[in-house]
């Protein structure tokens, strides 16, 4: 796998030692953060009792070679309208976060990694199995 997109949940399961997820962050050349992503998982600090401490590892994460931390630009942009506007018309309506999440996926050429179901309305993305 050369490039991977993370979400949220994949992030935790890394966290927790996840054998799957810990191999295949490994065997990656890229690992992409989305800001959104990274926005939902400090989220997730500020709500918990151990934000320091989740603030550290994940400063550790991202220091990582290979890790990095994606922004939106113009292409993402149009991209999410895409998505946006199929999703509509089928009906099949997910999170905004979850659809700039995958607009960046696509952008990218990336793999998505989740573990969230709704992203297989998404035709244009290659999901991590």
């Amino acid at each position: 796998m050369r490039s991977v997109v993370i979400d949220t949940n994949i992030y935790s399961a890394l966290c927790l030692g996840d054998p799957d997820v810990t191999k295949a962050i490994e065997i990656a050349t890229t690992v992409i953060v989305p800001v959104f992503v990274l926005a939902e998982i400090l989220f997730g600090f500020k709500k918990g009792s151990r934000e320091g401490w989740n603030r550290a590892n994940l400063q550790t994460f991202l220091k990582l070679p290979g890790v990095n931390v994606r922004h939106t630009t113009s292409e993402t942009a149009e991209i999410f309208s895409e998505i946006t506007l199929t999703l509509r018309n089928i009906g099949k309506p997910i999170p905004t976060n979850d659809i700039w999440i995958a607009a960046i996926t696509v952008e990218t050429g990336s793999v998505l990694m989740t573990r969230d179901h709704h992203f297989d309305f998404i035709s244009k993305i290659r999901l991590w199995k």
